[in-house]
């Protein structure tokens, strides 16, 4: 497969996830992003277009405490960071984005601490 290809294929998958998702400010979205070296999550409020919260990797909090920022122990301390960031903004409930990704792995890791941090989805 062609890089053209493999990013176009991902692309769709991306837009297939999104349709079906949609942040309101009672339930805004959890949207997770994710590379080789590092993990994001955004609660986003597509109604106003606004970033409500964010963790990751390469936050200087996070940094400190992880040795290597993509593997699954990374992702559970994104996840446990995004979820105490939210709640304490008061937002308790989330629809989770997986982006282009399969609930797997890292992704499923960072969206099981954030649920045992107290985060509704």
């Amino acid at each position: 497969m062609s890089v053209d290809s493999v990013k176009k294929a991902a692309l769709r998958r991306k837009y297939h996830v999104r349709k079906k998702i949609f942040g309101t400010p009672d339930r805004p979205r959890l949207s997770v992003f994710r590379s080789n070296r590092h993990i994001y999550a955004q609660v986003i409020d597509d109604v106003a277009g606004a970033t409500l919260v964010s963790a990751s990797t390469r936050a200087k909090g996070l940094r400190d405490q992880l040795h290597n920022g993509g593997d699954k122990k990374a992702a559970e301390v994104v996840g446990e960071a995004i979820a105490k960031q939210a709640l304490g903004v008061g937002i308790k409930c989330v629809c989770f984005d997986r982006n282009r990704n399969k609930f797997h792995g890292r992704v499923k890791a960072l969206a099981e601490a954030a649920r045992k941090a107290g985060l509704a989805f």
